[in-house]
């Protein structure tokens, strides 16, 4: 055991923080984790990548591009699923 009382590879809680505190601690970050990967799985984190590509390869105002502008939110699901009635492809629905 080390000085702090935890065992190899184990963490103790801060100083003031009680062991529910720390076990709920534990459960939102499993919960979040899970939100994030159901998320994947279902293409619902499809916005936020189209948001974070448009950004990175546009910037706010791309001069070489001058009337390319980011779909709104609406927009893009729009096209998504446009895109998706006209190439069908192996899924449930």
């Amino acid at each position: 055991m080390t000085e702090s009382g935890a065992g190899r590879g184990q963490r103790m809680p801060a100083a003031g923080v009680t062991p529910f505190a720390a076990v709920r601690s534990g459960i939102r970050r499993a919960a979040r984790g899970l939100a994030w990967y159901v998320k994947g799985v279902l293409g619902e984190d499809a916005w936020d990548k189209y948001r974070a590509h448009h950004e990175a390869a546009h910037g706010a105002a791309d001069p070489a591009h001058p009337g390319e502008r980011m779909m709104t939110e609406r927009e893009f699901w729009r096209d998504q699923t446009d895109r998706q009635d006209a190439n069908p492809q192996g899924r449930c629905c």
